[in-house]
């Protein structure tokens, strides 16, 4: 299999797994693990609900402007799996996605692996194979949807880094925010380290709980360090007083090419994580090493801008926020930085907490057009008309993103896309050159950030 497997072959056989089929339990991995063999590189644990593709994507940054090669795991994908699993940046070939996956079938052989865990299981390959046969020095793995079960927290890691958590996956995770932090908290391990995004006051009692029940140190990112993105200062928190084995300079002009205002919040986690990483690595910090990093991080489908993309409306703004929390995000940073939507295209899940979200989408429309989508070949989308009816009167329907945006072609904007990763894919599939920071297709069409 492996002189014969390709690429395509993959393909196949990972689509065969079913892309949404879970079944929470770590045993499976943990015997891959077991065959194959431990990491040899630290893993960085990114968990949460949102916030965990922009958080893995700044902590890798600083990681690879400071020396080190570093492998990033991150889901879900927008048009091919590739974009689940890079090094230094930058996606592994058709050629070598084939080969590793011949290793990871025939390595798994018996154990059932779902389609995460065998995404999981060919980034632990891909990291120590690089080509060279270096590996990374350090991997970023972005957890799937949960942290107790999910599949990347076999893996040991040296550092668990939490996001923002919200209510979302209710159906696989529990109807209370409690029960979600539950969840989540259960990827702090004995004698390790995690650092937290700023939390509700109750799943800060269930991560500081937890954290003393297993016997893990759990550090606020905001006690390690302030970072404003209006000025781009860093300065150190409480826990960075000298003597602390923790130091945190103050820095200038570190400002993050990534929009919204609550990149604010992922970005002061990263830098915090990566302040305590390097403490503990004895990893010189520098202050133009960081500014470049954040000057360069770069994820799409976060509050991008488009502007003056063949075929599309002239200003084009593309958010996968997916839950309540994560439009709520999305409508601050739209105040933030006065940019009112004159049409919003929407389209989700049918098992997101609608009730929650829904009213947030026609407060952010206002008085503009609204139009609900369904999502092609998505078996958990709410169809358009669906959707357009629970939206209320005046929601119009389209049965695609792509479909919707024809009829904008013309329209000055800014046209607001948004509701779910998902959604976006579709619409990347047919502008795929957006994927990548400062695309231009055939010398045209910019992607700003």
């Amino acid at each position: 299999m492996t002189q014969t497997f390709s690429y395509s072959d993959f393909l196949t056989r990972l689509d065969g797994l079913g892309l949404f089929h879970m079944d929470l339990t770590l045993d499976r991995m943990a015997a891959f693990v077991a065959r194959h063999g431990a990491p040899r590189f630290p893993v960085l644990h990114v968990v949460g609900t949102n916030g965990k593709g922009s958080t893995a994507t700044i902590l890798a940054e600083l990681l690879r402007a400071h020396g080190l090669r570093v492998g990033l795991s991150v889901s879900p994908h927008f048009i091919t799996p590739r974009e689940r699993i890079l090094v230094d940046g930058v996606m592994l070939s058709e050629e070598t996605w084939a080969r590793l996956g011949a290793r990871v079938f025939e390595e798994s052989e018996g154990l059932g692996l779902t389609y995460f865990e065998v995404l999981t299981a060919l980034s632990l390959l891909a990291f120590e194979d690089t080509g060279d046969d270096a590996g990374v020095d350090v991997a970023v793995m972005e957890s799937g949807l949960g942290g107790r079960y999910d599949a990347t927290n076999v893996l040991s890691p040296t550092l668990t880094v939490f996001t923002p958590i919200g209510m979302d996956h209710m159906n696989i995770l529990g109807d209370t925010l409690e029960k979600i932090a539950e969840d989540k908290a259960g990827a702090m391990r004995a004698g390790g380290v995690a650092v937290s995004a700023g939390q509700e006051a109750s799943v800060w009692d269930v991560l500081r709980r937890n954290a003393e029940a297993v016997g893990s140190e759990l550090i606020p990112a905001e006690d390690v360090l302030y970072y404003s993105r209006a000025n781009g200062r860093v300065q150190p928190g409480k826990l960075a007083a000298p003597g602390s084995g923790l130091t945190v300079r103050p820095m200038r002009d570190l400002f993050l090419s990534l929009p919204g205002l609550h990149q604010e919040q992922n970005a002061r986690t990263a830098l915090a994580a990566f302040h305590v990483l390097a403490a503990r690595l004895r990893l010189p910090v520098f202050e133009e090493t960081c500014r470049e990093a954040f000057s360069r991080a770069f994820i799409p489908g976060r509050m991008q801008m488009v502007t003056d993309a063949p075929g599309l409306p002239r200003r084009l703004v593309l958010d996968g926020g997916h839950n309540a929390h994560g439009l709520k995000a999305l409508a601050t940073s739209l105040t933030a930085d006065a940019i009112r939507p004159s049409t919003v295209i929407f389209g989700c899940l049918r098992d997101k907490p609608l009730a929650d979200m829904l009213p947030l989408v026609r407060a952010m429309a206002g008085d503009a057009r609204l139009i609900a989508v369904g999502i092609s070949g998505c078996e958990r989308a709410l169809g358009a008309q669906e959707l357009a009816d629970m939206l209320g009167p005046g929601t119009q329907s389209a049965p695609n993103v792509i479909a919707a945006l024809a009829d904008l072609r013309d329209e000055g904007g800014p046209v607001l896309v948004c509701g779910s990763l998902y959604l976006l894919g579709e619409f990347y599939t047919t502008h795929p050159w957006l994927l990548k920071r400062d695309a231009e297709p055939g010398g045209s069409g910019r992607s700003n950030l």
